[in-house]
């Protein structure tokens, strides 16, 4: 009696998860079953649904292509500056936020409005205070001049600058949602672990270092892993600075790269694209696999 009916809620169970199954089955596995099929297909033609045979040639293609060798730099510049960065400002931000009584909403919401703006919109007002003009060398120039500095082509300058200008960017428009996640999770940590510290004489240092870190530590894996995760796929942020062709700015992504090869004007290779779009998976997979590792001594739930 009682296995029948642990058969029948197991049964509802799996009824209640077909519709997501389903969904996860159709629009991601498959996608990514026929990309891993595609990226092994040689010469394959989209038009006539043929090619002419099966190996290595397209990841051997990718991996000599300097287009996609430069958009892989980029890729990893920005991954190794913004995380860390972004996560780190929006650490002592949030820390901020959560020691002041007066006008807290408020300053919550104004650290927020980043997020809810469109991509390309905060792109453009980059590009007003970042380039120079016939009329206007911009905002930071003329603050750099104030200073006795010279003043620099963000956009269409030196690749420095141009790096610069992308890592600015994405930091400034993936902070407001790792400040309200960090917000939520220092306001989680129970107040008798400060009281009790309190009571101690334990300086503000240590009690952050050993309580609060700790307490808010799966949050900050979270963030961690996602901010990985997204700025491997960064792409957006690059067009709304640089424009669509950032082959010749220097600026592409890897995420941009496939997208050139299968839409842009050297489009109409999917093989390629798939092959381009298999190593971007290999590598977000090996490196969300380590931070999982280093998770296991350092993120305590």
């Amino acid at each position: 009696m009682i296995k029948k009916k642990w058969r029948n809620s197991s049964l509802k169970g799996w009824l209640y998860l077909l519709p997501a199954i389903l969904f996860l089955g159709v629009f991601m596995v498959y996608p990514l079953i026929d990309v891993f099929i595609y990226s092994f297909e040689e010469g394959y033609n989209s038009a006539s649904q043929t090619f002419f045979g099966i190996g290595f040639y397209n990841y051997s293609y990718v991996l000599h292509d300097p287009y996609f060798l430069q958009a892989l730099k980029n890729t990893f510049i920005l991954v190794i500056i913004t995380v860390p960065l972004s996560t780190g400002i929006a650490l002592l931000i949030s820390v901020g936020l959560s020691s002041i009584k007066a006008l807290k909403n408020l300053f919550q919401t104004v650290y927020f409005l980043p997020y809810v703006t469109n991509t390309l919109a905060v792109g453009l007002v980059f590009m007003i205070l970042f380039k120079k003009t016939a009329y206007s060398d911009g905002l930071i120039n003329l603050m750099i001049t104030w200073f006795g500095g010279n003043a620099v082509d963000f956009i269409d300058g030196p690749y420095w600058a141009k790096m610069f200008v992308l890592c600015f960017y994405t930091i400034w428009v993936v902070m407001p949602f790792k400040i309200l996640i960090l917000t939520s999770a220092l306001a989680s940590v129970n107040e008798d672990y400060y009281k009790a510290a309190r009571v101690d004489g334990t300086s503000k240092l240590r009690t952050f270092m050993r309580i609060t870190l700790p307490m808010i530590s799966p949050m900050i894996f979270y963030l961690i892993i996602t901010g990985f995760i997204g700025a491997f796929k960064a792409y957006s942020d690059a067009v709304a600075l640089f424009g669509t062709n950032l082959n010749a700015a220097e600026m592409n992504t890897i995420v941009g790269y496939v997208y050139d090869m299968l839409y842009g004007d050297s489009g109409g290779y999917p093989s390629f694209a798939s092959a381009a779009a298999i190593l971007l998976f290999a590598i977000v997979l090996t490196i969300t696999c380590i931070n999982l590792l280093i998770s296991r001594k350092n993120v305590h739930y």
